[in-house]
């Protein structure tokens, strides 16, 4: 008996050592494979984030390459850099930047693209940054109709000869351009005052000023409004209905400028080809669109003119933006830190 049972002990035993040896085989196996797969998820997540690292940085590259109001920088930085050398301009361009730094309390800058569309550029982009809403008078009519009241109402079929930027696109086909370019800033002027988280709309900016084309559009619905504004106070000044903004008759007072359609011919036809907008055009920029933009001129440091606002007269609930120029044809955006 005692022999069966040591046989019996053994042969159990034997059994559930042959089944531990099969057992730890799989497990080892197993924890092979798993080490293996962990392994390989290991390998191809980092290649993943890697993948994903760089395209990120690619689309970075090319937003920042097609931005046409490039990130904030040190503003004393980049006169150093711009302004180099011991000229009486470059001595005198570095005095009016420390002179932004310390006076003004300037600490950064945003870089404008440098084309004909600068100035306008700046003056929307800050508008939409801020999310400032539309001017009283836009809220009141639709926008979207005023090619038509200016070519049908008004009789003005001149507007044919209306030439977009550096397309110097006319003809019969005009209408229609201008409607799109109309839509074009009602619908993004909307969607992005509309947006009340500063990051978001800062994101939205970037996106829109990295398109020419949709960007383009903007400027040329603005561009017309300038031209609508022109007609309807001419209109007045012909039928002394009303008074009109002291502006005008500055503007009426060129030679270039005596009427709408002279004023559409030799100044906006060319903004965005071959001229920027002058200061008369920056005075009704500002009037149009109910803010009061204030001009850093740092050509005219130490002169009564190193500071000026477009326009002069303003209603205290404007909103108040700055540009900053070295020369009144480019512009960039000036930013402040107390």
């Amino acid at each position: 008996g005692r022999h069966e049972v040591w046989s019996w002990k053994t042969a159990s035993k034997e059994s559930l050592c042959l089944m531990w040896q099969k057992v730890k085989v799989q497990l080892m196996l197993s924890m092979s494979f798993l080490t293996a797969l962990f392994w390989y998820c290991r390998r191809l997540y980092s290649f993943l984030a890697q993948l994903l690292k760089r395209w990120s940085n690619y689309l970075q590259r090319q937003l920042i390459r097609n931005l046409s109001v490039l990130p904030e920088v040190d503003l004393l930085g980049y006169s150093a850099r711009e302004w180099k050398g011991e000229t009486k301009q470059a001595k005198q361009m570095r005095e009016a930047y420390e002179e932004l730094f310390r006076s003004c309390h300037i600490k950064y800058l945003r870089q404008v693209r440098r084309d004909n569309y600068s100035a306008v550029r700046a003056v929307l982009f800050q508008i939409f940054s801020q999310g400032i809403p539309f001017p009283s008078w836009m809220r009141e009519r639709d926008i979207l109709k005023l090619p038509e009241k200016l070519l049908y109402s008004q009789g003005c079929n001149w507007i044919q000869q209306y030439s977009f930027g550096p397309e110097r696109y006319t003809g019969p086909n005009a209408f229609g351009k201008l409607r799109k370019c109309m839509e074009a800033l009602k619908t993004n002027w909307a969607e992005i005052s509309a947006t009340r988280d500063y990051e978001e709309r800062g994101s939205m900016c970037n996106t829109l000023f990295s398109d020419e084309s949709k960007e383009y559009k903007l400027y040329e619905a603005i561009k017309f409004i300038m031209l609508y504004e022109v007609v309807e106070a001419y209109e007045q000044i012909k039928s002394r209905d009303e008074p009109v903004h002291n502006l005008f008759s500055l503007l009426f007072a060129r030679d270039s400028s005596s009427d709408p359609l002279s004023f559409m011919m030799n100044h906006l036809n060319s903004i965005g080809d071959s001229i920027c907008l002058d200061q008369v055009e920056l005075f009704l920029l500002g009037y149009l669109l109910e803010v009061k933009i204030r001009v850093y001129r740092l050509h005219r440091f130490n002169t009564e003119e190193f500071q000026v606002n477009y326009p002069d007269e303003y209603r205290r609930e404007w909103n108040e933006i700055s540009l900053l120029t070295e020369d009144d044809r480019y512009y960039h955006i000036p930013l402040f830190r107390t």
